[in-house]
């Protein structure tokens, strides 16, 4: 026999009695989840059509880079108040009614519906975005192996020799007719002596350094189609490779600044999604507490 008990706050309730049926109410969870991720995507979509997530490619035309950011963090939290507010709301009208509870316990159960929606409609978000993004990588790498294909062996073989780092065919044919004697250049073409010297200028640049053998073909000739003496002629050469170490290492720390900003961009990123989410659970819940008042007081 069942008995009744009286909480502190004078709600009865049943005791002694275990509800043979789930307190989620799963068809609304399930209803709102959707409604909050159909929501999400209209109101994306609608972000990137206002041009929160977009710049102009004209300098000194729109809005900057960083009013872009801010623009797009602040429609995510937006996007996350209403899709998962809406969605907790329509989960807490649509849930069944509870009856002999306390008014603590079914202020938790909407609070929880609230909860299981977000979550569910966050996994459906994710599950859509991961599939776009599959569909788009594979795509890409359809159409780069199409074009990679038609290219033919010549690159191929030109891509697996620069990515060893070896010196190119021409470069050591060039070395196989090398005269040492003074005059050696003198009676090159103008046109084939600039060729070899950027032949051997490339391949130094790839191996860090110019070989001494490098450097006294390259002063030889430079030094007969220019009229200069030996020692201009090294000096030119000189100041060339500390310019191009130079420009190398102004590159590299370009290219290092670079991926160190991308590393902080996609840290704030996270940060920034992880607040918006915990602003969408927050407004799920508390919705859904809203839900289900109006759902009681129906009856």
């Amino acid at each position: 026999m069942s008995s009744t008990t009286t909480h502190p706050a004078s709600y009865p309730v049943r005791g002694n009695v275990e509800s043979a049926v789930s307190a989620v109410s799963w068809g609304a969870v399930i209803g709102g989840a959707f409604v909050a991720a159909a929501l999400s995507l209209a109101l994306l979509a609608a972000g990137t059509a206002l041009g929160f997530a977009t710049s102009s490619p004209w300098r000194d035309s729109g809005a900057s880079a960083t009013t872009i950011g801010v623009g797009a963090i602040i429609w995510l939290i937006v996007v996350q108040i209403a899709s998962a507010g809406m969605g907790g709301y329509v989960a807490g009208r649509l849930r069944t009614k509870w009856v002999d509870l306390h008014s603590g316990e079914v202020y938790f159960r909407d609070t929880a519906h609230g909860l299981l929606v977000w979550a569910v409609g966050a996994v459906i978000g994710a599950l859509l975005i991961s599939s776009a993004a599959t569909s788009f990588i594979g795509g890409a790498a359809k159409l780069a192996g199409g074009a990679a294909a038609g290219v033919g062996g010549a690159a191929a073989t030109a891509v697996g020799a620069a990515a060893q780092n070896a010196p190119s065919v021409d470069y050591l044919t060039d070395t196989l007719f090398r005269r040492d004697t003074p005059d050696a250049a003198a009676t090159a073409n103008p046109a084939e002596a600039r060729a070899e010297v950027g032949r051997i200028l490339t391949t130094s640049l790839a191996n860090g350094e110019m070989t001494a053998e490098d450097k006294a073909q390259v002063t030889r000739i430079v030094a007969q189609q220019t009229g200069v003496d030996q020692a201009t002629a090294e000096k030119r050469i000189n100041d060339l490779t500390e310019k191009a170490k130079a420009t190398a290492a102004q590159a590299k720390q370009k290219a290092q600044e670079a991926a160190d900003a991308a590393r902080k961009a996609a840290a704030a990123a996270a940060l920034w999604i992880f607040v918006s989410l915990l602003v969408g659970a927050l407004s799920a819940a508390y919705l859904a507490t809203v839900g289900g008042r109006a759902r009681d007081r129906m009856d």
